[in-house]
């Protein structure tokens, strides 16, 4: 019977790859009692916390840490056994390779989550979120590079000339792609110095309109018009533009024309009725109201007032309620809006003057 257990298989006894397969066997055995038993009770009370960590920490547990977990269980087995140079080669770059991959899945789910974890703290968590998608997408990129360069220089390859290249073609590709790379550094500024956010209505140059996707080089506004802006994030950073939803509250300044036939009595007694109408509008801040000037063909009064809304459409049910109040309130007691209108001085035979007024 040990005759049989000690006939050579590969270099290795028999019992030695038996020996090997227990192991492989017990561990695999280990692996999924723990899977099943373990982990499914860990996610299960991950689910009645308030945390998301922990469902974080079972979910990686789960897809990246259990399925690395039993190639090292084969990796170990097979280096129990003394097997040929090249075989060994490949079965220690499988394990490099595996190893490589699954820390920088969990490094790159890792710092996923810190980012999410940190803008769901934040007011407007859903916009932020898909705003940050660029900026993930590109830390991934930049840590799956490193991460295989890593693995390369532990295969024993000499790196040196790769990241040299790489450095020559990075300053290459820089000088080609300006415009690019311009747009990818005000995408981080964007991001980073938050001027404006997905759902912010902003006015740039004769344009307007809400944002609707803030890209890597591009930002897209949804106008009044109803048809999509694309923007450079490049432009947007180097021009003044005007966000109306940081908007605290609304000044508003507008002037009135009395007529000149408007008595004296009457005339004092509109600051007092205008603010009077102002004041009985909620929401709404009276400053002041003043007689101003003389105008040409009125008498004018400046009145000035906040909305404390930022909503457009609020703002203009306010302004309309307020301007139909002071209408309502000037025909009650007959106090005339002024119209463009002028005199013309008619000059008879006899040399006297007749004043004629027309509009």
């Amino acid at each position: 019977m040990n005759d049989f257990f000690n006939q050579p298989l590969l270099a290795n006894p028999l019992s030695s790859w038996l020996f090997a397969a227990a192991i492989v066997t017990a561990l695999f055995i280990g692996i999924r009692l723990i899977r099943h038993y373990v982990l499914r009770r860990l996610k299960s009370w991950s689910l009645t916390t308030k945390t998301t960590w922990d469902n974080f920490l079972v979910a990686i547990t789960e897809n990246s840490v259990v399925p690395f977990l039993y190639i090292a269980s084969v990796y170990f087995a097979i280096s129990a056994l003394q097997l040929p140079a090249k075989i060994e080669r490949v079965a220690d770059i499988i394990f490099l390779v595996s190893t490589t991959f699954f820390s920088l899945r969990i490094l790159s789910a890792a710092f996923k989550k810190f980012v999410f974890s940190f803008i769901h703290s934040q007011e407007n968590s859903e916009a932020k979120e898909k705003q940050a998608s660029g900026l993930i997408l590109i830390i991934n990129v930049v840590i799956w590079i490193f991460g295989i360069i890593f693995m390369i220089d532990n295969l024993g390859y000499n790196v040196t000339s790769l990241i040299a290249g790489l450095g020559i073609g990075g300053i290459a590709i820089a000088l080609a792609a300006q415009t690019i790379l311009g747009d990818l550094f005000s995408y981080f500024v964007i991001f980073f110095d938050k001027p404006f956010e997905i759902g912010d209505f902003i006015v740039i140059d004769d344009k307007s309109g809400i944002i609707e996707h803030i890209g890597i080089k591009t930002t897209r506004i949804r106008t009044l018009g109803g048809e999509q802006l694309v923007c450079s994030n490049t432009d947007l950073t180097n021009s003044r533009l005007h966000n109306y939803k940081r908007l605290k509250q609304r000044r508003i300044l507008f002037t009135l024309g009395i007529t000149y036939q408007t008595p004296h009595q009457q005339l004092s007694e509109i600051p007092v009725l205008l603010k009077q109408i102002i004041e009985s509008k909620p929401y709404v801040k009276f400053d002041r109201a003043h007689f101003s000037g003389y105008g040409d063909f009125s008498l004018n009064f400046e009145i000035v007032y906040y909305i404390l809304d930022s909503d457009y459409s609020f703002y203009m049910d306010k302004q309309q309620a307020i301007y139909l109040d002071i209408y309502k309130a000037f025909e009650a007691k007959g106090i005339e809006f002024a119209y463009p209108t002028q005199t013309l001085m008619v000059q008879r035979e006899n040399n006297s003057l007749k004043g004629v007024s027309s509009n």
